[in-house]
């Protein structure tokens, strides 16, 4: 065997064994380099790095390989991305055709004919158990995603936790089936939320949300002495981002008609993502930001403290929620941003709203 074939085929071996059937794989050139430095002895007196950059570019041009571009590389000459994606492994075609042409009453392959790499023993057995499922599903009640997942694929979480479970991100694309068509549905999550004494259900048509737990009983006291701004029939307690999750719950309670959703959260980048992200959500309920209250921290400037660790400072956000507000205002928002700070919702309390009674 040839010099370069020995490089190409321990290269071509390193590849195979990273390689995954279903998700690319990152792997780091020098730290590929250096396996093979440890197993040739004679790595250096060949010119190993020549034969090696020869091997990765062409692994490169087979698609294998895919360079990473962010402007950096290996230190060496001729360069190599530092960084690559090893792509998933291509399978031959593992399923009897016979086989899923007995199912094709019920689902399209095309995508499994393009993607044999799919065609594994478990995705079989998910789509057996879609199969069996279908033929009944007549007599089948309504359950929840979670409970449907359980069933078919041995996981409850299956169709909802992409990290523990890749394979179930796209299932049902793959497919060509709904969640109506295997009879489950998403419930949102329940939230915390307070009535004003001597309304009923049918009574509710304005709602605050508030993002944090202290706010939300502060609103409580106002809303009882007729205080609060909007006067709500309604307040609900966001929890932060939960309300992203549980904000569908809520129709699950009242009656279907228009309401005025109010919401009011931390002037911080979190808080203008919640908003902003509900709005885009659902499209079909009136959202808005609960500006007199937003107005009322505002004034409360002196008490900014500094931006929480971690929060990802999205610009669209941002922007989206800053042209709710006066010109004045935006100027006060921005300074917030650059200065990096925030001002949390607890300035509002009922000793300091008094300043507006």
């Amino acid at each position: 065997m040839s010099t370069i074939d020995i490089i190409e085929t321990r290269v071509r071996g390193f590849i195979a064994d990273i390689q995954h059937p279903n998700q690319k794989k990152k792997i780091n050139s020098n730290d590929l380099e250096l396996q093979l430095r440890r197993l040739l002895d004679n790595y250096f007196e060949m010119d190993g790095y020549s034969l090696f950059y020869r091997a990765v570019e062409t692994l490169q041009r087979e698609g294998q390989l895919i360079p990473i571009q962010n402007n950096q590389y290996n230190g060496r000459n001729p360069a190599l991305a530092l960084y690559y994606w090893v792509n998933i492994k291509v399978q031959e075609n593992k399923w009897d055709r016979l086989e899923m042409m007995k199912l094709g009453d019920l689902f399209d392959f095309s995508f499994y004919e393009w993607h044999p790499e799919w065609q594994t023993e478990n995705e079989w057995n998910r789509i057996q158990n879609v199969y069996s499922f279908l033929k009944s599903s007549l007599e089948r009640e309504i359950v929840s995603v979670e409970e449907r997942s359980l069933e078919l694929f041995g996981h409850e979480k299956f169709l909802l936790d992409n990290d523990s479970f890749p394979d179930g991100k796209g299932f049902l694309a793959r497919i060509g089936i709904s969640e109506a068509e295997l009879k489950m549905v998403y419930y949102g999550e329940p939230f915390v939320f307070w009535m004003k004494q001597g309304k009923e259900i049918k009574d509710i048509q304005r709602v605050l949300i508030v993002e944090n737990l202290s706010f939300f009983h502060t609103s409580i006291k106002l809303l009882e002495a007729n205080q609060l701004d909007y006067e709500p029939e309604l307040i609900i307690y966001g929890e932060g981002t939960k309300i992203e999750r549980s904000f569908s719950f809520f129709f699950r309670i009242f009656p279907a008609k228009s309401y005025l959703f109010y919401y009011a959260g931390d002037l911080d980048a979190a808080g203008y993502g919640i908003m902003i992200r509900l709005i885009e959500k659902y499209p079909d309920c009136c959202i808005q930001p609960a500006l007199k209250i937003y107005r009322k921290m505002l004034e409360r400037l002196e008490q900014r403290n500094d931006q929480k660790q971690g929060q990802t400072q999205n610009i669209k956000y941002r922007d989206s929620f800053f042209q709710w507000f006066t010109e004045e205002e935006q100027v006060l928002l921005q300074q917030l941003w650059q200065e990096n700070k925030r001002i949390p919702q607890e300035v509002l309390n009922i000793e300091t709203w008094r300043r507006w009674t």
